[in-house]
């Protein structure tokens, strides 16, 4: 007589397979995601490696982008980014040597260089991990995922030719020495989501930090808005060859992660970034700018120090410590971040 399971046995095997793989999926998830974060890691590594080759060779660290002290930009867009600056540094030399950094990169599209996908700069675990196209639909320039430190609130004021106290800015020429409270203790870089939703070119809001998120939606008014339901409307940190603070880099006004709501006469409640006046408009209204480092990374960001060496930072970190290593010679401790 042959023997054969009977539906109850046939019931607990499927129930403790079952079981098996609901213990697994989220093992495995966890896994993938410490790839990812070790991935990004290593990729701000490179960054670093690259910024300080450029400071070896050009006994500088590069501008956030150039522009001639006194006069605006005769279109949207300047020079080039960092991100462009240190193509060479990054074995990137063949894309390098198709630009001009002295002539807008939007007045270079032909180029092929402003749409690549440059691996380094995309986080494994971004999202919208795609091409911009503009308004006929044909690509545009592609988005990344890691902004370089502008310092607390103010990027430039280009009546006195003044950067802020960040670790990049406009036309600047910092040496190691301009960093007095350490490289170790100055950020570099961190982590930005690309696509995301902003405004900008407002009134003045003077140099007075913000205290919460809720104080950005009093400057809305009369501001250009880049946001919108859709993916492609939110145009924040997706042109990596563009040097504003907006597209390339981040500030520290608020702590990573921090949810900055504003509440649009589209209905909708976003997410955003806030530059009072983008570099090169105006020849005298200073730049002040809200830009948040943010993580698909469960609870922390990854950023990168100017002494190359990168960590990752809790959501949690105290805003007097965040602000403190942002900036490059406050006198501040850093603390423990």
């Amino acid at each position: 007589m042959k023997r054969a399971f009977t539906l109850v046995e046939v019931l607990v095997v499927i129930a403790v397979v079952g079981t098996l793989i609901a213990l697994l999926i989220p093992a495995a998830q966890q896994a993938r995601e410490a790839a990812r974060r070790l991935q990004c890691q290593n990729n701000l590594r490179q960054i670093g490696l690259a910024v300080h080759s450029y400071q070896a060779a050009s006994s500088v660290f590069p501008p956030s982008f150039c522009i001639r002290p006194g006069t605006t930009l005769g279109t949207n867009n300047g020079s080039w980014s960092i991100h462009g600056r240190v193509l060479p540094y990054l074995e990137q030399g063949n894309a390098y040597n198709r630009i001009r950094l002295d002539v807008p990169w939007d007045a270079q599209l032909d180029s092929g260089v402003p749409t690549m996908r440059t691996p380094t700069y995309l986080c494994p675990s971004e999202v919208n991990d795609r091409v911009r196209v503009d308004s006929s639909g044909a690509p545009f320039t592609y988005p990344h995922n890691y902004g370089f430190n502008f310092g607390t609130w103010l990027v430039y004021h280009p009546a006195a030719n003044q950067g802020g106290d960040g670790a990049f800015f406009v036309n600047s020429r910092l040496g190691p020495a301009s960093f007095r409270d350490g490289l170790s203790n100055t950020l570099g870089a961190a982590e930005v989501k690309t696509f995301t939703p902003y405004f900008r070119n407002t009134r003045d809001p003077g140099p007075i930090v913000p205290l919460s998120p809720d104080e950005l939606a009093g400057l809305a008014a009369g501001a250009q808005f880049k946001l919108g339901p859709n993916t492609n409307d939110n145009t924040g940190h997706t042109e990596w060859g563009d040097g504003r603070v907006h597209h390339s880099g981040f500030t520290t006004v608020f702590t990573p992660n921090t949810l900055v709501r504003y509440a649009h006469r589209d209905g909708r409640t976003y997410d955003i970034d806030y530059n009072s006046q983008q570099e090169g408009r105006s020849a005298t209204q200073p730049t002040y700018a809200a830009v948040t480092a943010r993580s698909y990374h469960p609870g922390i960001i990854n950023a990168l120090l100017m002494d190359g060496s990168v960590r990752s930072v809790s959501q949690r970190v105290s805003l007097p410590v965040w602000r403190a290593v942002g900036t490059r010679q406050g006198g501040e401790p850093a603390g423990d971040f």
